[in-house]
């Protein structure tokens, strides 16, 4: 147990690259304690996928290049930004958008400016954006602003909990343009009814047809119970850490040997088919591959679609 922190995590790299002499790991979960075992497994040629680590720096060096040995199998946090725009463009028909951007939180700053850009790019026009803070709850006067430029839709990639307050103030104002965002809106502590007609990506859905989901979710559920002894759902770790093991099995297999550095370039050149999608990896070693659009309803959250990059 690494805990998500940089201590353990490399105390636990450490012993089972030295002592259990392992060649792959699978992980970690958190990037702060993905980057610094990222580190430890590169230098030593030991192949590193985490599944769920999404911050660029985990797969490359300062100064831009990959680390050869670490892969991930999660998109990183710009990604969603494009893939949020391509949604609002293409499947909403927005000709006009309004950013809501908190600047201290890193994630929510890079899925605004990658929105941004890429929503300007496929012919849309930003008519405003609007800073606040975490710790604000009253967002009257950036509504106000929202309903003075009325945009086709409001782009809001925060976490759940900002968008509990700030959809239920929109509501109240008798703002009805939809709201989208990232999988910080993911969360069982989502406000359905505020929220009601947004849409976020995530990096899958258990709703989606696909022959690979349906298989992974029936299996799952066979297995592994919830609280009522029902079959369990699996969230969007189970799937990436699923994925993530798979994707080196199928690296192994493609390279027929054990050496860490030709799998890596087998990696590098892979086509695999997951339950989070069809992935293949960019230069850096992120894995090029779909989001899942999610839609809000009042009487749960919904699949809507999956958007290619």
């Amino acid at each position: 147990d690494s805990q998500c922190t940089p201590d353990p995590a490399v105390n636990a790299a450490n012993k089972v690259i030295e002592q259990d002499k392992v060649k792959y790991i699978i992980g970690e979960v958190c990037s702060k304690a993905s980057i610094p075992v990222a580190e430890i497994a590169n230098a030593k040629s030991v192949i590193q996928i985490s599944p769920t680590s999404t911050n660029p720096a985990v797969t490359i060096n300062a100064d831009g290049t990959a680390k050869n040995f670490i892969f991930r199998a999660c998109f990183i946090d710009p990604f969603q930004g494009t893939v949020g725009a391509k949604f609002a463009t293409e499947t909403l028909g927005a000709k006009t958008a309004f950013v809501m951007i908190d600047q201290a939180n890193d994630y929510v700053k890079g899925l605004a400016e990658y929105f941004q850009k890429a929503f300007v790019e496929m012919g849309g026009t930003v008519v405003g954006t609007a800073s606040y803070t975490a710790q604000d709850t009253d967002f009257s006067a950036t509504l106000a602003q929202v309903a003075d430029k009325k945009p086709d839709f409001v782009y809001l990639p925060d976490y759940y909990n900002i968008v509990n307050l700030v959809t239920q103030q929109a509501k109240e104002k008798g703002i009805n343009v939809p709201f989208g965002g990232g999988d910080g809106w993911d969360s069982s502590d989502l406000d359905l009814t505020a929220a009601a007609g947004g849409y976020f990506t995530n990096h899958y859905s258990p709703e989606d047809p696909r022959a690979e989901v349906q298989n992974f979710v029936t299996n799952f559920g066979a297995k592994y119970k919830n609280d009522q002894g029902q079959a369990a759902v699996p969230d969007a770790l189970a799937a990436l850490a699923y994925d993530a093991t798979n994707l080196l099995l199928q690296g192994i297999t493609d390279a027929k040997t054990e050496d860490t550095a030709k799998v890596a370039d087998a990696l590098r050149a892979i086509t695999f088919n997951g339950v989070s999608g069809k992935i293949t990896f960019d230069a850096q070693h992120n894995p090029v591959k779909s989001a899942t659009i999610l839609a809000v309803t009042e009487g749960g959250i919904k699949f809507n679609s999956v958007v290619n990059p």
